[in-house]
C-alpha cells in the first residue's frame, strides 16, 4: 500500500526568522527525502492598495501599479531565497508546491492549512515581547490557535 502523501506548509516572508524555520523544517521533518512529503511554501502578499491615503488624496493608477509590481517582486524575492535555502541543504528533490495568498497573514494561512490539507504548519517567530505581542498581535499564536492542523514555531537560537 503506498503512502499517503503529507503536506508539510511553511509560511515565509521577507524575515530571517521563516527563513531559520524553513530550514529547520527540511532538516528536520524532510530530512528524508524517499518519504512521500510535500512542502508548500505560502507568501502573503499585502491586500491591494488602497485607493485613497487617510487624507483622502487619490493614488494614480501608476502608483497603484508600482505598489502591485513592488509586492509581486517582494514575493519573488522571498521565493527566490527559499530556493537557495533548498540547495544549500542539497534538498533539490523535494516536492515543493508554491502558493501566494493576498490578505491579512494569520487569515490567509489559517484558511490555506484548511483549504490545501496541510497535515503540518511550520512557522518562524520573531520573539516579540509580550507588549509589542499585544500591540501589533502575533500571526503564530493567531495560527497556533485556530489552524486546522499541529503547528510548529520555530524560534532562532
Amino acid at each position: 500500500m503506498e503512502n499517503k502523501e503529507r503536506k508539510i506548509m511553511v509560511a515565509v516572508d521577507e524575515s530571517e526568522e521563516s527563513m531559520y524555520a524553513l530550514s529547520w523544517c527540511i532538516s528536520n521533518l524532510i530530512s528524508d527525502t524517499k518519504s512521500n512529503n510535500k512542502l508548500v511554501l505560502l507568501y502573503v502578499k499585502p491586500p491591494p492598495a488602497v485607493f485613497s491615503d487617510a487624507a483622502g488624496y487619490i493614488f494614480s493608477t501608476e502608483a497603484i501599479a508600482a505598489m502591485e509590481k513592488y509586492s509581486t517582486e517582494l514575493a519573488d524575492s522571498v521565493m527566490e531565497r527559499a530556493k537557495v535555502i533548498f540547495n544549500n541543504l542539497n534538498a533539490t528533490n523535494i516536492n515543493i508546491e508554491r502558493v501566494i495568498g493576498i490578505g491579512d497573514p494569520k487569515n490567509v494561512i489559517c484558511k490555506a492549512v484548511q483549504k490545501l490539507e496541510a497535515d503540518t504548519l511550520v512557522m518562524g517567530s520573531h520573539g516579540y515581547g509580550f507588549i509589542k505581542r499585544a500591540l501589533l498581535g502575533s500571526v503564530s499564536d493567531h495560527c497556533a490557535k485556530y489552524a486546522k492542523c499541529p503547528v510548529v514555531i520555530v524560534r532562532q537560537p
